[in-house]
C-alpha cells in the first residue's frame, strides 16, 4: 500500500526554511502535483529584513496553490492581483503561457508572529499549457469542511469525499487538510489512481508503519487507506490522475523542453510583464548576474 516514504529536504530560501518534498528523484510527480514545499513553520520578529520577500519571478504551464495554516502572505502578480491571503484560505494562480508574481510579509514585519504553510505547483493538461494567466483567491467558504469523531478536514481543491471545492482545476485531482485528535481514524478513498498524504505536525500510523512530521507517504494500488494518528497530526492529502512526463527547470514547468528553454530567453529579455507594484524588482535567471543598482532603466 505504501509504495514510498519521502523525507522533506530542508532548503533555505533566502530568510526562512522550506521542506522541499516533490519533485523527488524516485517519484517525480503524484497525479498532476510537480512541487510540494513546507514553509515553515517559523516565527519572525517585527522589523524582519525585507530580503525575506519573494521578489517577483516568472512561471509556466502549471497553477501553483497556496494555503496557510499561520502567518499572512501578500501576493501580487501580472495580471494586476493583490491580495493578502490568511490562514483557511486558498490562492489559485494559473501561469499559463506566462505570469510573474511576489510574495511579500508585509504584516508580518509590522507585527512579528507565526508563519507556517504549504505551497504546491499543479502542472496543466497540454491543452491547457498556453492558457491565458489568471489568479482567484478562495475564502473559507468556497472550501467544503467536516468534522467528526475526532477528525476536522477541509478540500482545498478538486473532488474528493464526496465533496467538491468551488476552485476551477484542469484535471481530475484532489487536495485536503485534516486534522486529526490523538486516536482518531479517518479513511482516504480509492477514487484517483495516484495518492499521497504529506505529515506536516505529528505522527500517524499507515499499513503498520509510523509517518512524522516532514514525510510524505506515496500509495500504490486501488485499496482505501486507513489512518490512526499516533498523536494529534495535521495531514495533507493530494493526487489525482496523471497527465503525461514533465519538465522542470527553475519556475517552469513544461511538457516541452524547448519551450522551457523559450521561457528562460523571454525572461533574460524582459520580455514578461512584472507586477505593476513591484518597483521594477526581479529574481534573475540562476546562473545571470543581476543589473548593477545604477544601471539604466
Amino acid at each position: 500500500m505504501i509504495d514510498l516514504v519521502i523525507d522533506a529536504r530542508r532548503r533555505d530560501i533566502g530568510g526562512f526554511e522550506v521542506g522541499r518534498v516533490l519533485p523527488h528523484h524516485a517519484h517525480r510527480m503524484v497525479g498532476p502535483f510537480v512541487f510540494f514545499d513546507h514553509m515553515g513553520p517559523i516565527d519572525f520578529e517585527a522589523g524582519f529584513p525585507k530580503s525575506v520577500d519573494v521578489r517577483p519571478h516568472p512561471h509556466i504551464g502549471l497553477s501553483t496553490v497556496t494555503y496557510l495554516f499561520e502567518g499572512e502572505i501578500t501576493h501580487r502578480d501580472s495580471v494586476g492581483s493583490e491580495i493578502a491571503i490568511a490562514p483557511g484560505e486558498m490562492n489559485w494562480m494559473t501561469a499559463g503561457r506566462g505570469i510573474t508574481h511576489s510574495e511579500r510579509f508585509e504584516r508580518l514585519r509590522r507585527t512579528g508572529g507565526a508563519m507556517h504553510g504549504a505551497q504546491a505547483w499543479v502542472a496543466l493538461p497540454r491543452e491547457d499549457e498556453e492558457t491565458d494567466p489568471s489568479f482567484t483567491h478562495h475564502g473559507p467558504d468556497d472550501l467544503p469542511t467536516y468534522e467528526g469523531s475526532g477528525l476536522w478536514a477541509r478540500l482545498i481543491a478538486g473532488k474528493a469525499f464526496g465533496a467538491e471545492a468551488r476552485v476551477k482545476t484542469h484535471s481530475p485531482m484532489f487536495y485536503a487538510h485534516w486534522r486529526l485528535d490523538a486516536g482518531a481514524k479517518a479513511q482516504l478513498p480509492a477514487e484517483y489512481s495516484e495518492r499521497a498524504a504529506y505529515v506536516v505536525a505529528g505522527e500517524v500510523e499507515v499499513d503498520g508503519r509510523t509517518a512524522s512530521t516532514g514525510q510524505m507517504l506515496v500509495f500504490s494500488g486501488k485499496d482505501p487507506v486507513t489512518f490512526t494518528a499516533a498523536t494529534p497530526a495535521v495531514v495533507m492529502l493530494l493526487g489525482g490522475e496523471p497527465i503525461g512526463e514533465r519538465f522542470i527547470e527553475w519556475n517552469f514547468v513544461s511538457s516541452s523542453r524547448e519551450r522551457i528553454e523559450q521561457a528562460k530567453a523571454d525572461w533574460r529579455a524582459g520580455r514578461m510583464k512584472l507586477p505593476d507594484l513591484d518597483s521594477g524588482e526581479f529574481i534573475p535567471l540562476p546562473g545571470d548576474t543581476p543589473p548593477p543598482a545604477s544601471a539604466p532603466t
